[in-house]
């Protein structure tokens, strides 16, 4: 088995439960890892038999593209896409980071992590 990470996949984005945010929108960042089999990779050296980190990134910025009030929910529409379109992925840990959140206090992000295992 073996990981891949995507680190620091910056969008704008218009989550959040204030009608403010989904007008003027956010910085978000988002963290992946995936958990695969990568024997038959490391031997073939042949992009067919791993995950393709670009479909990995594409589908997390498809999804931060399509408003949630939670992050939450965000997370979870990334993790069932993964699960849904790419049968090798076996583990998924995502992270999703509101910067500069509207909480009335000098934070620079809240995040939400999510992990979830196929089933």
């Amino acid at each position: 088995m073996g990981i891949i990470k995507l680190q620091n996949i910056r969008t704008f984005s218009f989550h959040g439960c204030l009608i403010e945010e989904s007008k003027i929108g956010s910085d978000y960042t988002v963290d992946l890892e995936v958990k695969t089999d990568m024997r038959k990779s490391s031997l073939s050296d042949d992009l067919k038999d791993t995950v393709d980190y670009v479909h990995l990134n594409q589908i997390v910025v498809e999804e931060m593209a399509i408003r949630s009030k939670l992050l939450e929910h965000v997370g979870r529409r990334i993790i069932k896409r993964i699960f849904d379109e790419i049968p090798a992925v076996s583990r998924v840990l995502v992270s999703v980071s509101k910067l500069n959140p509207p909480i009335g206090g000098d934070v620079e992000a809240v995040t939400i992590i999510m992990e979830e295992y196929r089933s």
